[in-house]
């Protein structure tokens, strides 16, 4: 068994220094082929970066009468954090709500003026209150509305819940976040399906160019793996050289865009390639050799069965 093995993947090696310029073509579709793969894989990362950023931008801000007893709003504050649709409730208190205020208005003179005069604090506390997916919200919203043990049988120390205010936004954003995570699958898709169509053709077409050779064998008595295996080895060698490529390849094309395109994308690429390198490494090779393999594995079959 072992010597088999080495002789296929003997062959394999020959073939593809026997086939010249046509491996080497090849191995240029199966590059192509790992360069769209690779830049799916930046490109969602960067959508991915993208939502998240959008996702953190919106909240939902349950504010307090000013008269509200801070033990009921830290009691409501751990019944919102013991749902699983919340991510985090940041409390902010009275007097940090006023220096916020003061903050936000310090070129405003009539307005911090007006302040000075009152002498006493207008504002009531609040908690801030993230979800896990943008969709949540309408549920904590409901929560809110609920009879509960802060409330029920006595006034409620909600002042408002802005989630009503913000309700159009917020379902535009999950619209937004869903068609770009639909749109964004479809295309990967339809792009994988072309390369692999494009890859596919590229390899049958070496293969058709051996099938004398390939007759040869069967006439011969050479079973089937025995034929089929130097040119699946084959495909994994165009797999492999073309990882190697298309690292070296992305390696420069990520330090301009992470140098030049960060403030537009939102994300350094180079950064987030190199840390993930290792990663991206493994789904191209495994990508590049599955490819080549299945590639001439389906293509040697046409000549096989005959």
């Amino acid at each position: 068994m072992m010597t088999e093995l080495k002789r296929i993947i003997k062959s394999g090696f020959i073939n593809f220094t026997r086939s010249g310029m046509i491996s080497w073509a090849a191995v240029l579709v199966v590059t192509i082929t790992l360069s769209v793969i690779t830049a799916i894989l930046l490109l969602q990362a960067v959508l991915h970066f993208s939502l998240d950023q959008i996702k953190d931008k919106v909240d939902v801000t349950i504010y307090f009468t000013v008269d509200a007893p801070e033990v009921k709003i830290m009691s409501l504050k751990k019944s919102l954090e013991n749902l699983p649709e919340v991510a985090t409730v940041t409390y902010v208190s009275a007097d940090e709500a006023l220096a916020s205020f003061r903050e936000r208005h310090e070129d405003d003179y009539p307005t911090i003026q007006a302040l000075d005069e009152i002498k006493e604090n207008p504002l009531g506390s609040y908690l801030n209150v993230k979800a896990m997916e943008v969709s949540q919200y309408e549920s904590i919203a409901n929560f809110m509305k609920s009879d509960n043990a802060l409330v029920l049988g006595s006034t409620s120390i909600i002042d408002k819940v802005n989630y009503h205010q913000n309700k159009i936004v917020i379902n535009r954003l999950n619209n937004i976040i869903s068609g770009a995570q639909r749109l964004g699958f479809l295309i990967t898709l339809i792009l994988i399906i072309v390369s692999i169509i494009i890859t596919f053709n590229t390899i049958r077409l070496t293969i058709f160019i051996s099938r004398e050779e390939i007759g040869v064998m069967r006439l011969v008595g050479a079973s089937n793996m025995r034929v089929r295996g130097p040119f699946m080895v084959e495909g994994a060698i165009y797999g492999i050289i073309a990882t190697i490529i298309t690292l070296l390849i992305f390696w420069p094309a990520t330090a301009y865009f992470g140098n030049n395109m960060t403030n537009f994308l939102g994300l350094d690429v180079y950064d987030y390639y190199i840390s993930n390198l290792f990663q991206i490494f493994v789904i191209v090779l495994l990508s590049g050799v599955i490819l080549g393999m299945i590639s001439s594995f389906i293509a040697t079959r046409k000549y096989l069965n005959k």
